[in-house]
Parts: C-alpha cells; structure tokens; sequence
C-alpha cells in the first residue's frame, strides 16, 4: 500500500506542478472539470451507493454548472482592478458559509445525521456546496498570474496544498507518535488532539518558508491565515469521513491507486481553498 501511495504521487506531483505554474489560466479551469467531474461521481454513492441514476444525475448536474461557469466566466477575465467577478466572490462566500455549517455537523455528529441521513437533496447540495466552491477558489486564485508575475497565481495555488500537505503529514506522525486523546471519534476514530497540534506546528514551517521568500509580509497575518487554512483542511477531511460513515465507503473510489478516490485526495482542499481565497481577498486585495 505504502508502495502504491508514493509511486502514484510521485506521478501526480509534477502533473500538479505543470498545471498550477504553466497552464494558463482558462485552460486549468478547463482541465479541472473532468478531475471535479470524477469527485461528484464519487460524491454521488455518499447519495446512495446503490443507485446509479441518482449517482450519475449529480455528476451530470454538476458538470454542467461547471462548464457553464467556465463559458460565462472565463478565467482571464475574472480580475478587474483589484476586484473579483461579484459571482465568483459570491460562490466562494457561500462555500465558506457552507463550511461553518459543515463544521457544526461534524461537531454534532451522529445526532446531525438524523437531518440529512434520508435526504438525496441534502446530499446532493452539500455535494455542490463541497465541490464548485472549491472549483471556483482555485481558478479565482490561478487567474491572478499576470505578463509582470506569471507564476504569482500558481504560488498562491502552491501555499494552499503546501498548508494541507504539512497539516495532514504534521497529523499523521504526530497521532502515531503522541495520539492518545481522540479528536471526533464518532466521525474518525484514528484522528486525535495531539495528531491536530502536530500538524498545526508542522504548517509553521510554511509560514517560515514564506517570510523567507518575502520577509516584507506581516507574520502574525501570515501565521493567523495559515493555521485558519489549516483548521479548515483538517475539517474537510473529517467532513468527508462524516459521509462516509453514513454511506458506510471506506474509500470514495480507486481511481488513485494507494490513495483512494479522487475525494479521498482533495476533502481537505474542498475547505482550505475557499476559505483562503476569501481572507487572502478581504486581506490582501
């Protein structure tokens, strides 16, 4: 297994590093559809594993607002003066909202699933609320490449999955080294408190990292913004086990070998990208 898991990232990693740094902007969102396309398939058996029509309609549904997101709204004109195309900035607010609730439920957990458990409605807006908002964030983010900074984008792209990476990596040594007190054993009874802090420290390394680059930026925001990027990763991984649980899936899917479904890859990015674009917009704009 461990084998399988790093010959497939080993694969992965400079796909995902010549798409976030030399594709350019609007063919990214392009080629971010089939990959999003492939999660709401997956997304569609937390519905009902069962059922095909229902798992192939959400894929259906959502691939379609996707494509109809990128033919409205091309991604080389998302940008103007400073100011993000109103509907994108309104989608990523509601996936943030989205994620505060999401949040609550994992809290709540397994009372919470008596109000969505039955309903194919619920689970398929949660669903959307998961999946286009994420969609939306990293193109909003990749689109801010410019002629003078053509790799700006990609580097803001980059930070975010370094932030998840270092929280899921600081997680897993320090739960298997120190775990002794569970974090939501209801939802994932591997994870616990110390795991967490591990992995919040680990993310400080990014934030070193970056004051090296650019020693100008103002470290307690730096610090303040990653580890709210890396709460929220660490709650859209236990968002998705949440559904999981109920679907009783061990794995969303097998596309990735040693890793899983293509869900099982980005649930804590689902959270961290819209919630990073939001701040960096409102911080750094």
């Amino acid at each position: 297994m461990l084998k399988q898991r790093i010959i497939t990232a080993l694969c992965l990693i400079p796909l995902v590093l010549v798409g976030i740094f030399w594709v350019p902007s609007v063919y990214f969102a392009w080629c971010l559809v089939p990959i999003f396309a492939i999660a709401a398939k997956e997304w569609g058996c937390f519905i009902d594993k069962e059922c095909n029509i229902t798992q192939w309609s959400f894929t259906i549904t959502v691939t379609v607002l996707l494509i109809a997101i990128n033919v409205l709204f091309p991604a080389d004109s998302l940008w103007f003066k400073g100011h993000l195309q109103p509907m994108f900035l309104a989608i990523i607010s509601i996936g943030v909202v989205w994620w505060v609730v999401s949040t609550l439920l994992v809290f709540s957990f397994p009372k919470s699933a008596a109000l969505w458990r039955n309903s194919h409605m619920l689970k398929s807006m949660f669903g959307q609320l998961t999946l286009i908002p994420c969609f939306v964030s990293l193109i909003t983010l990749k689109s801010l490449s410019s002629q003078a900074d053509p790799y700006f984008g990609g580097i803001l792209v980059l930070i975010v999955m370094l932030i998840v990476w270092a929280t899921d990596t600081g997680a897993y040594f320090a739960g298997r080294t120190l775990g002794k007190h569970k974090l939501m054993p209801n939802v994932s009874p591997a994870k616990t408190l110390e795991g967490l802090a591990g992995g919040l420290l680990t993310t400080l390394l990014i934030v070193a990292g970056v004051m090296y680059v650019s020693p100008q930026q103002e470290l307690g925001l730096l610090v303040v913004v990653t580890l709210i990027t890396a709460l929220a990763s660490a709650f859209g991984d236990l968002s998705e086990s949440m559904f999981k649980r109920v679907a009783v899936i061990k794995d969303s899917g097998t596309i990735l070998p040693g890793h899983g479904g293509i869900l099982d890859r980005i649930d804590s990015l689902t959270a961290a990208f819209p919630v990073f674009t939001l701040i960096y917009i409102a911080m750094w704009m």
